[in-house]
């Protein structure tokens, strides 16, 4: 749990009354951000007024004050927390007046209607006690670290919700699953990111508040303090958004690399890939409020559009965020890109043959880029316990794992909590990510209980339609003019027949494929074997055949439990039988 953040929550109480706790954010969140602000600037508070007096341009001022502080952003207001009470009459007006000297690219506060708030205070008088009680603390990164307030922001952030009942998908993603993810996007750049001066670039187009670019940029400053990882990130939610912008002026990021909108109707970096993007969308949420300006992308766009490959069902629209991640991948020949992705069990096997879902599957499976998928515990999330899995795409991948996707059951790498948050109850500790990463690492060596190694075909199959014959009353085939029996569509079936069928584990699937020559041997060696035997009048009709993908992730990692032996069954039922025959007796004794 954060101190921090609880500390800052219990604030809210001052604001009992004349506001309802769903409505606590709306201040708690804003002045939050002021006061972490107002702590990094007091230092070189002088020195920036100093040159503001002496540079009207603002582009002049701001490299000015680059020179002499080292950021980008500044405020020239001659207001701070520490002199706001001073003037008790004044303080809405001063107050404002500090928001409005910040430099521009500090448009935070526009996005919380923060302005429309200190009316609403001054009004409830309560202005003065709130902006005392956060001067009170001191949000200085040398007091409190930038990984502190990330978890203080998001702690605030779960609080409002819960107080606002909120039920969208909208998962804030826990820390524990942060570094697992990033250590998996970075496993194979690991040994390239120690190179001297190496730049990178990272990209979340679910930026929420921040916390995978924070933790990922910690990540590569471990591994080497002289590298530079420059973030990119989109947000929708204004005050997430706010949140994200301020942590990246906080720590030198460049912010207007964070940008507010719809990644889906608008990205706001088209032009541009990424060494790595990471991404935890929203599950279960629906995308009919923006299907039409999906659709006139995709059909604009044409096959090299990022969603070319098919279209989800509207009512779940984690998957266009897939389709966008595999879009913004740095191309192979400028070195590759990674990406990381968390999302619940549906992309794995959602919609039949032919269908959106199972297109942008095949998409992704016949051009060699999904590299692993790992289930993670369930209870992972602070608003819900369902089973989730992160996706791993690579587009140039290591020559081992080239044609291959590797499964990792990762559902018992977890330590139970001491006090659950939400419906959170388990983390991921620092020896259970280790375990995960060194399965990863071990690739076909790893433990195969908790690991497998599959080839892309693995996943691929087609689906038949096996038609029977219309018969007449006489019970004699109905034919057509060319004297081809009609369909009974009564009586119509469709089979799934997997890429692999009739190979042993061993065996080679480099010629399974969709394309392969073998295609229609293998279909009709099914049919043989699976449905003729049994209705000798069936026919395939090709026609109808469709291609499909599916990762049945758990039938992978099933284990069969045989039942138990029948006798120690029938002794449990002697004994109720007894104990129901005792009770008969007593109550025929009464």
């Amino acid at each position: 749990m954060s101190t921090l953040g609880s500390f800052i929550w219990s604030i809210a109480d001052q604001l009992r009354g004349p506001y309802r706790p769903n409505q606590y954010g709306n201040v708690i969140l804003p002045l939050t951000i002021l006061r972490r602000l107002d702590c990094l600037l007091e230092p070189d508070r002088e020195t920036v007024r100093e040159l503001a007096a002496k540079y009207d341009n603002p582009n002049r001022l701001k490299v000015e004050v680059k020179k002499a502080t080292g950021r980008t952003f500044y405020n020239t207001s001659n207001y701070s927390f520490g002199n706001l009470l001073k003037d008790a009459d004044g303080l809405a007006d001063n107050l404002n007046d500090y928001i409005d000297r910040f430099s521009p690219d500090v448009d935070v506060f526009e996005y919380f209607d923060f302005k429309k708030e200190i009316v609403a205070l001054e009004k409830a008088e309560l202005l003065r006690e709130v902006v005392k009680s956060f001067g009170a603390i001191d949000l200085h990164p040398s007091r409190v670290s930038n990984s502190d307030m990330g978890d203080a922001f998001e702690y605030i952030i779960r609080k409002f919700n819960e107080a606002a009942n909120e039920t969208s998908g909208d998962h804030y993603t826990p820390r524990d699953a942060i570094k697992l993810l990033v250590d998996l996007l970075f496993a194979e750049e690991d040994a390239g990111l120690t190179e001297a001066g190496i730049v990178r670039t990272l990209y979340d187009p679910t930026a929420g508040t921040g916390g995978m670019l924070s933790l990922a940029q910690e990540h590569l400053l471990e591994q080497n303090p002289d590298a530079r990882l420059s973030l990119f990130g989109q947000e929708y939610n204004p005050q997430s958004y706010a949140i994200c912008k301020s942590d990246m002026l906080a720590k030198g990021n460049d912010p207007s690399n964070i940008a507010f909108g719809n990644t889906l109707t608008d990205d706001a970096f088209p032009n541009r890939q990424f060494d790595f993007c990471m991404s935890n969308p929203p599950y279960g949420v629906d995308w009919k409020q923006y299907a039409k300006a999906v659709k006139d992308e995709r059909e604009q766009a044409g096959p090299f559009g990022r969603f070319a490959p098919g279209l989800p069902a509207t009512s779940d629209g984690q998957m266009l965020f897939l389709l966008h991640l595999a879009h913004k991948m740095r191309d192979p020949q400028d070195g590759g890109g990674r990406v990381g992705i968390v999302m619940n069990g549906s992309p794995l096997f959602n919609g039949g043959a032919g269908s959106g879902p199972s297109e942008i599957r095949r998409y992704l499976l016949e051009n060699d880029l999904v590299e692993a998928i790992v289930a993670l515990p369930t209870n992972m999330f602070f608003n819900t316990g369902i089973a989730t899995y992160i996706w791993i795409l690579d587009n140039s991948k290591h020559p081992d794992r080239k044609g291959t996707v590797q499964l990792i059951d990762g559902t018992s790498a977890w330590t139970k909590m001491r006090k659950s948050l939400g419906s959170k109850n388990r983390e991921i500790s620092d020896d259970d990510r280790a375990k995960v990463v060194a399965l990863y690492d071990e690739f076909k060596d790893a433990d195969s209980e908790q690991s497998k190694v599959l080839s892309n075909e693995d996943f691929g199959y087609w689906t038949i339609t096996v038609e029977r014959p219309l018969l007449d009353d006489e019970g004699e085939p109905v034919t057509d003019r060319k004297g081809k029996p009609k369909a009974d569509s009564k009586k119509r079936d469709t089979e799934s027949v997997p890429f692999t069928y009739g190979l042993d584990p061993d065996d080679d699937r480099s010629l399974r494929s969709d394309e392969g020559a073998s295609r229609s041997e293998v279909i009709q060696a099914y049919f043989d074997a699976e449905v003729a035997p049994h209705v000798p009048e069936a026919w395939i009709d090709h026609a109808k055949t469709k291609v499909g993908y599916e990762i049945p992730f758990t039938r992978h990692f099933y284990t069969y439990t045989p039942p138990r032996p029948l006798a120690e069954i029938d002794a449990d039922l002697e004994k109720q039988v007894a104990k129901i025959l005792d009770l008969l007796r007593e109550v025929e004794g009464d």
